[in-house]
Order: C-alpha cells, then structure tokens, then sequence
C-alpha cells in the first residue's frame, strides 16, 4: 500500500501526511536547489523545516538565464556549476561549450544530491515538488536544453522551442518520455513527492507554426499517462499537480480542462492576468510588476474552491524581483488570502541564493519569519472540518479588504488587509497609479454574521507573530460590529467559542 501524500480523505482541499492535516506553504529558492552543485541545500532545509514551511519545488531538467526583470538564482548556475541528469560525455562541444550530453548515461553525481536533497527532505517533513520538465520559453533558454539537438550525441533532430512541448518529434518525446520515467522509478520510494508534469506549459507562441493549444494539452495527457504506468508497478503512487497550456497570443492562461479534464489531482495556477475558470477572468496580478490585486486573488480563491480539485498559487512572482518591504509585503498579503480562501502557497524567494541558503538578514527579520507565522497560524486549525467563509464578514473598514475562514460557529478567522496599491506598482490604469495611500493606518467597524454564543477574541499580528487577547464577545445571532484598528497593512481577528 502507498504511503505517499494523499488528499485528505475528509478534506480533499488539502493534503494528509503521515496523518497530519498539511497545507503546502513556502517561501522557497527557485528550484535549483539540486542542479546548482556549489548550494549547500542542508543549510536550505533546515532552515526551512525550523520555520514550519511544508514544500519546496525542484526543476529536474531546466536551466534558466538571468535577465533584468528575473534576478540570479538557484536555476541560473555557472556552466561548470550546472548539473543535469545527464552525463557529459562528448565527443564534441555543446552551445555552452562544455562535453555534449549522453542522453543514455545517467549522471551519477546529479542523483547522488537528488537522493541526498530527498532523504533530508522527507526526514524534515518537507513536501518536494519535483518538476519534470518545463516550457524553454525563447532559443536562447532551449539551447541550454540537455534535448537541443546541438548539446547532445544522440543524433535528435533539430527543432524550434516551442516545440519542445508537443509530440511532432518521436525520438525527442521517447527521451522526455524515458527522462520521465527514469526520475520516477529512481525516487518512487520517497513519500514526501508530488510529480508536476511541465512548468509553464504554453501554445500558441509567437513564433510561425507553433504548436496548438490542443497539441500541448495532448502531449501533457500523454507524459501524464507515462508517470502512471510506470508508477502502477511501483510501490508508491504520488500525487500529480500541473496545468493545461496557457495561450501566448492572445494571453489567456484557462484552468478548466485542469480542474476537469487532464487526469492532475492538483491544480497548480501561476498568479498571472487573465487566468479563467468556468466563464470568469481573474487579473491576479502582472509578473514582477509590484501590484497587489488582493480583492481578485481572494475572489478567485473564494470560486475555485467549490471546483474539484485542491488549488496551488504556484511560483507567485508578481512582486518577488523587488527583495525590500514593499515587495516582501505584497507576497505576505497575497498568502494569507491564498491559504484562508482554502488554497495553498508558493512564492520565490530571491534572497536565497548560494552563500546565502537561509536568506539575508533582512529577509530573515521580515518574509521568512512572515511566512513562519503564517505556517503556525494556519495549522493550529481543525483543518479537515475548516474551509472560507465569504459570508461571515457583511462590512470592513474602508480600503481593508476581509477573508474569512475556519470551523463555522466554532473557530473562526478574519483577516484584515489593505487593498490599495502601492504608488510604485507597473502596469495599472492610470487612476491607480497615484498614491492611494496604502501603508496608511486603517481604523474602522466590522460586522460579522456570528452564530450566537460567547466568544474569546484574540488579535494576530501577521508581522510579529504576536497574539493579543482582546474582550470578549457576545453575539445573540443578529449582525454583531466591533471596531478594528488601527493597523498598518494587515491585522487577524481569531474567535473562539467558549
């Protein structure tokens, strides 16, 4: 029998480990945590399993460039320090100009860290997504690509990036396919894996003949169905998250066929303009841009928690480029309304890098200890009874923007935040891009719909991790207002009843 990480059987929003209701949260590195050979990724666990934090996210077969809008980190290795599953071997130079790949020799010293980077991690309790592949994005990224034809001996034919993720090449998809293959078997005994398919899987690109949206969702199916076989003879059957393909052109990034269609049993969307799901359009925010855009983040969370499947806030980047207050901030808000509209977390943090495996002391003082307070508050819950409550709030102080969540009647919580964006935020409507004051003290009422009953009130502060027991509260049934504040950028109101 499997002993990996399931859904919860009285919760499947959520996942069960070990017997532990779990929500995955992280404020991670960017995945390199493995193929970067100098990261010492002992002192990266550590530090994450001591803060509470519940998953970390591994790229398999990816290599990234930097850029001036994507900083350096852990995906963007030197080329001696770039470790692939592939042995090199040459004979003949590769586009980075180290030995060509064979395809057919596995690398030893790739899957002695990955096994190492697995057992630490399972020992911590940590969750690993491990990502099996990824979209290559533009030519200069996929002639990094173990599977350009130019970088390997194995005589694979040339081919644009775009169609890296489709199925036009047979000897190119049987490698994806044996690639695939050859992770899942070498880790199928770990039981703290999820498996995602594709990072950013996407069709329609911008260059003549892409691939079709179809095509893509095809060939997702088809690796989808390979990790399947290749597990019904294992021991372990893992959980597999993704998504379908994003429209490049025009943009449009759906979540239908992946909630409903392609065989995922989570749902990883990245935080991103026009993200649809059953006829509505979410702007949850520009990549890098600072903007917060907490009322759609929290009104899409609200919707798709009523569809099929647990929803993961996947390698939120809308303000991680920005390693200050401001940018820390935006991502301390945006997972609070993530995980208390029922969805789960994950957010790069940029300030992990090697020589700095637990972050700067900046991030330490203020994202890392943010995000580990969160991590308690959330899993001090009866997670498997607690779920939104979009109706308990019927009115907030002006610009604070509520989300509600817990054990209806028994345990609730209220999560305060302001709304307004900030003056340095990209890419908004002209109106928005004054100063609307955000960071300003908010003071006001709020009134709840409470179950009548005695309550004991406690104030949280999402920034000290600080709880201050406040009054009793008495409801008879009837609308109940209290005041709030003031607090700057967020506050928590817990009610328990007595």
């Amino acid at each position: 029998m499997s002993t990996a990480l399931r859904l919860h059987p009285s919760n499947p929003k959520l996942f069960d480990y070990h017997g532990r209701p779990l929500v995955l949260l992280t404020a991670t590195e960017h995945y390199g945590a493995v193929m970067n050979r100098p990261f010492q990724f002992e002192r990266y666990l550590a530090d994450l399993a001591a803060r509470g934090l519940t998953l970390t996210r591994l790229f398999a077969l990816f290599r990234e460039l930097q850029s001036p809008i994507n900083p350096y980190s852990t995906c963007k290795p030197e080329t001696p320090d770039y470790l692939a599953p592939f042995r090199r071997t040459g004979p003949g130079r590769a586009l980075d100009l180290e030995p060509k790949y064979d395809l057919d020799q596995p690398n030893p010293e790739y899957f002695e860290r990955l096994h190492r980077f697995l057992t630490l991690a399972q020992d911590y309790g940590v969750i690993v997504e491990l990502v099996l592949l990824s979209n290559t994005y533009l030519p200069a990224v996929w002639e990094l690509n173990p599977l350009h034809s130019h970088n390997n001996v194995n005589g694979l034919e040339d081919a644009p990036w775009p169609d890296y993720m489709s199925r036009r090449h047979p000897a190119r998809f049987a490698r994806q396919g044996a690639h695939v293959r050859r992770l899942v078997t070498e880790t199928n005994g770990y039981d703290n894996l999820i498996y995602e398919i594709c990072n950013e899987p996407g069709g329609n690109a911008p260059v003549p003949g892409s691939p079709s949206l179809a095509e893509v969702n095809d060939w997702l199916a088809a690796l989808i169905a390979v990790v399947r076989e290749t597990e019904a003879r294992l021991p372990n059957q893992h959980l597999l998250a993704g998504q379908e393909a994003f429209t490049y052109e025009p943009w449009q990034q759906p979540s239908d066929l992946t909630f409903a269609g392609l065989d995922y049993d989570i749902v990883n969307l990245h935080p991103l303009p026009n993200t649809t799901y059953a006829g509505h359009r979410y702007d949850l925010g520009g990549f890098m841009s600072k903007q917060l855009k907490l009322r759609a983040l929290r009104d899409c969370g609200y919707a798709l928690y009523a569809a099929p499947k647990p929803l993961n806030q996947d390698e939120d980047n809308v303000a991680s480029q920005y390693k200050d207050l401001d940018g820390w901030t935006i991502h301390r808000k945006r997972a609070w309304t993530v995980l208390l509209t029922g969805g789960h977390y994950d957010y790069i943090d940029f300030s992990i890098i090697n020589g700095a495996e637990t972050g700067t002391a900046a991030s330490k003082t203020a994202v890392r200890s943010w995000f580990q307070h969160l991590a308690g508050f959330i899993h001090s819950f009866d997670l498997a009874r607690a779920h939104p409550l979009p109706g308990l709030v019927t009115a907030a102080p002006p610009h604070a923007l509520p989300v509600a969540f817990g054990v209806p009647g028994e345990d609730l919580a209220v999560y305060l935040a302001d709304e307004r964006e900030l003056a340095a935020a990209r890419d908004l409507p002209d109106g928005d891009l004054l100063d609307r004051g955000a960071g300003q003290p908010i003071s006001g009422a709020l009134t709840l719909a409470l179950p009548a009953g005695d309550y004991a009130l406690t104030v949280f502060d999402p920034q000290t991790g600080q709880a201050t027991p406040a009054p009793r509260l008495t409801s008879s049934g009837a609308p109940l207002t209290l005041p709030v504040g003031p607090f700057v950028h967020d506050t928590v109101l817990r009610l328990r009843r007595t």
